[in-house]
């Protein structure tokens, strides 16, 4: 799943794709480098981030998914946390919504994602990305987000939006310590048992600068973002949402080439 945000304040990329010539060119760039989703984004939500008015984002995001749905075939995905967005970019063509609230965001959210029909990505986020880097707490963070994340899988079939339909993302960098992420990614087994399709984006997070302080730039997080991706195969996840589309595939290829070389034991 490739990143592609139109925003001016993403921490990554951001202001580098918000025309539409720019994000077109860029988003082709993905698809050629083996993007297999885009995931599109109008609102920032990195550590700090106000929110933007539902106007500002259908601004943003809606004529780029329209502009590609003529362009393409490859799925795209709506990263928002507005059902009337998701709603107005489903139209458009989007046929997932990632949704960092997990259909919490908006009070229609859960009705909205069933009527809908398209994919959700429930994701896990502890507090408001304004201050959810402010001390976040867990008694077990492995236990208490795999338990969040299967109850609002069970809240979202409740309501209506068929099982095969929903992905879980375990939210690295969201509400969470380094220690939190660490856990959780030595444990992405875990969700993964859950049996939904895991979703993994902690690309070019700030969690790689804790590891290595040289990594002060997002674009020098190169190395980390592709050791995460590996972990997150490894343990079957289904997915990872990057930033560097063409670096993270030949990671991949690489290092399922050298699994299906090794010999087979009884």
């Amino acid at each position: 799943m490739g990143v592609l945000n139109v925003t001016p304040d993403s921490f990554s990329d951001g202001g580098r794709h918000c025309g539409l010539d720019q994000a077109l060119a860029r988003a082709e760039r993905m698809i050629t480098e083996g993007a297999d989703i885009l995931d599109i984004g109008g609102e920032s939500t990195r550590p700090g981030a106000a929110p933007v008015s539902e106007a500002e984002e259908l601004a943003r995001v809606i004529p780029l998914i329209a502009a590609l749905r003529e362009r393409t075939r490859t799925r795209l995905s709506i990263d928002t946390r507005k059902s009337a967005v998701a709603r107005a970019a489903v139209a458009a063509g989007a046929t997932i919504w990632n949704d960092v609230t997990a259909l919490t965001g908006s009070p229609d959210s859960l009705a909205t994602a069933a009527e809908l029909g398209c994919d959700v990505v429930l994701m896990h986020m502890q507090g408001e990305p304004a201050t959810m880097q402010v001390a976040p707490q867990y008694g077990d963070v492995v236990t208490e987000v795999v338990a969040w994340l299967a109850a609002r899988a069970e809240a979202a079939m409740a309501a209506g939006v068929a099982r095969e339909r929903i992905w879980l993302d375990p939210g690295i960098g969201f509400g969470k310590t380094l220690a939190h992420n660490l856990a959780l990614l030595a444990a992405l087994d875990r969700m993964v048992a859950l049996g939904f399709p895991v979703l993994l984006g902690a690309s070019r997070k700030g969690m790689i600068r804790k590891v290595d302080p040289t990594a002060v730039e997002a674009m020098d997080r190169l190395g980390g973002s592709l050791a995460i991706a590996l972990a997150g195969m490894r343990a079957g996840c289904a997915m990872a949402r990057v930033h560097d589309v063409r670096e993270t595939v030949q990671a991949l290829k690489v290092a399922r080439a050298i699994d299906s070389a090794r010999p087979m034991h009884a």
